[in-house]
């Protein structure tokens, strides 16, 4: 663990799930009995890229730019944050999806956090959210998962659920990479 990194060792039942951190260590991905998902996306180039990418993931600004609310306990990621993220048609809300941050890291060229899932999440397990600067100077984030589902809704969506979960992972991907344009 880098020196800005940072991680809740969770032993709380609170999440719904054991396998606390596992995103930030792909290598041990995914759980068993869980399915797992991750999409790397550029998003821009240079390190003023990076800094921009970073802090629009730290403060939640990523996630509002890409039309969902997020209900965060901070303004900014770290851990043990709680955060709910809530998908609206008009005023009518389809999902309450609660979760806590369980690692951050914050450290040359990788910023980003893992939260866990909370009960009243539809589903459980882990998502992540780093943005890198890889040796050529290019931008990326990747968002990965692992997860099954929790409620009756989610068991019965099947692969389709899976199919949202990655589309959700590449709209993250287009919208940063929008979002770092724009600056």
């Amino acid at each position: 663990m880098g020196n800005d990194e940072r991680q809740v060792v969770e032993s709380s039942p609170v999440l719904t799930y054991d396998e606390v951190g596992a995103t930030r260590r792909p290598g041990d991905l995914p759980p068993p009995g869980r399915h797992l998902m991750s999409v790397r996306t550029w998003v821009g180039s240079g390190d003023d890229a990076f800094r921009f990418a970073s802090r629009a993931l730290m403060e939640w600004r990523m996630h509002r730019a890409v039309g969902v609310g997020v209900e965060a306990g901070h303004p900014r990621a770290a851990p043990g944050v709680p955060v709910t993220v809530v998908v609206r048609l008009g005023p009518v809300r389809l999902l309450r999806a609660p979760c806590r941050i369980v690692w951050v890291v914050e450290e040359g060229a990788r910023a980003g956090w893992g939260y866990g899932t909370l009960p009243g999440h539809p589903v459980s397990g882990e998502e992540s959210f780093l943005v890198e600067l890889d040796g050529a100077g290019e931008v990326w984030l990747t968002v990965t998962a692992f997860s099954r589902p929790a409620v009756w809704y989610t068991r019965a969506a099947g692969s389709l659920g899976r199919a949202a979960q990655r589309y959700y992972a590449r709209r993250c991907g287009r919208t940063m990479r929008r979002v770092v344009a724009a600056r």
